[in-house]
């Protein structure tokens, strides 16, 4: 075979490559004398993919369940390798933040546009048998998607409405952490007593949820936002965009959780309690937490009557 320039340029950059770790070239390129060829199934993972789904019931639609969420929670993994790219770039072109945004988007509406396969897709009957087994696990324990709202936008936006007058960016990330809108769905403010389901998530994942929190703190989709240039910052269509996202993420991501699970929840015997206990109702509606990522992009109307009419 002739040595073509381009196959020599390949070889010196091999060269390049291998010195830059103390490696020989000439190991490496006999290692690819016996190494197998890829194949889709290998690459993919595709054998332990579909062997991570254990029911804990005999009933079949328990495994539509468990593979819905599943699929939530790799879409959620999806959205935070966009977002670790753009909040990790120090100064961020336009072009950039906005494209990263629009894929972040749009893993955000194929979740919002994929509940009929959970709301429809099980039969009733089936799932309020099978729910039984789950407590006191719930969706309310997604870590990712947590992280993702960390990431999104400043700490204050996530606090629990009836206490954002007290905190502000001084705040030591535990005590913000204490009063995050999701501890009223596991915790009694009166007491301070938390449910079994809170305190196992933050026995699992407080760490993790205090060092991200610090890391995102200058860093979030918000913040990138506003280093944007000024004009930038004022253009219609990336404006469009952030409202968008928090619009998709607060409200309709939300109330499509909400009416599937008040669908299943409320359809025997009247209102019953989550999986994991908690009063789900306040906890997911937008108009109890108005969670609101980006509330500068909104008017003083648009805030007064977030999650209403929804």
């Amino acid at each position: 075979m002739d040595i073509t320039p381009a196959i020599e340029q390949q070889l010196n950059d091999l060269e390049k490559k291998f010195k830059a770790i103390n490696q020989k070239t000439e190991t490496h390129l006999e290692g690819l004398l016996w190494a197998k060829p890829i194949t889709y199934w290998d690459y993919i993972q595709t054998d332990a993919l579909l062997n991570l789904q254990t029911q804990r019931t005999t009933l079949p639609d328990e495994m539509v369940f468990i593979m819905y969420h599943q699929v939530n929670e790799l879409l959620f993994k999806m959205i935070l390798w966009e977002v670790e790219q753009l909040c990790h770039t120090e100064q961020p072109e336009t072009a950039y933040f906005t494209e990263k945004l629009m894929r972040i988007s749009r893993y955000f509406d194929m979740l919002t546009t994929s509940f009929d396969i959970m709301g429809d897709g099980m039969e009733v009957d089936q799932y309020m048998k099978f729910r039984n087994t789950l407590t006191p696990a719930s969706g309310f324990q997604s870590a990712q998607y947590r992280l993702i709202e960390f990431a999104s936008t400043d700490l204050i936006n996530l606090i629990d409405y009836r206490y954002r007058a007290d905190i502000d960016r001084n705040t030591p990330y535990e005590h913000a952490l204490e009063h995050l809108y999701w501890q009223a769905a596991g915790k009694d403010y009166k007491t301070g007593e938390k449910s079994y389901l809170l305190s196992q998530f933050e026995k699992r994942y407080k760490g993790e949820f205090l060092r991200f929190m610090e890391e995102y703190n200058t860093i979030n989709i918000w913040r990138k936002f506003k280093q944007l240039p000024e004009e930038t910052q004022k253009d219609a269509t990336l404006v469009k965009a952030m409202r968008h996202y928090d619009y998709t993420v607060n409200v309709i991501w939300v109330m499509g959780h909400y009416n599937t699970a008040k669908k299943y929840i409320e359809s025997v015997s009247g209102p019953q309690e989550a999986t994991g206990g908690s009063d789900w109702k306040k906890y997911m509606h937008p108009k109890y937490q108005r969670r609101i990522f980006f509330p500068e992009l909104w008017s003083e109307e648009e805030l007064k009557n977030w999650g209403e009419n929804v």
